[in-house]
């Protein structure tokens, strides 16, 4: 099984991420939003499949720094735009495997999913 995962690779949650991923044998595709970007079709599937609550990182800096206007009134189409504009902003990491769509890193949740 190869799986893509998503993130900033001087994020310590990616890099505990891809250590798991690496300790289970399970190969993986790295895509760095810092140098790839981040596509919009990418952003509007894992809004669709996750909920843009959980996809949007709110709890992080660069979400606190944005303008006001920028986090008011969100809704999934506006999440969208910010985490377009502001790769950082997205939950890290992202995980397409083939059964699905993980965000985040919980090792007992990718146990079940990828194990």
């Amino acid at each position: 099984m190869t799986v893509t995962v998503y993130g900033i690779p001087n994020c310590d949650t990616v890099k505990k991420a891809c250590n798991w991923l690496e300790a289970n044998g399970i190969d993986h595709a790295f895509h760095d939003y810092k140098k790839d970007g981040a596509d919009t079709g990418k952003l509007e599937a894992w809004v669709a499949s996750a909920g843009w609550e959980k996809v949007l990182n709110r709890a992080g800096t660069t979400f606190r720094k944005l303008p006001e206007e920028d986090k008011a009134d969100l809704d999934a189409a506006k999440a969208v735009r910010v985490m377009a504009a502001n790769p950082s902003c997205i939950k890290r990491p992202i995980v397409e495997h083939p059964g699905g769509l993980l965000v985040g890193f919980k090792s007992d949740e990718w146990q079940e999913a990828l194990g």
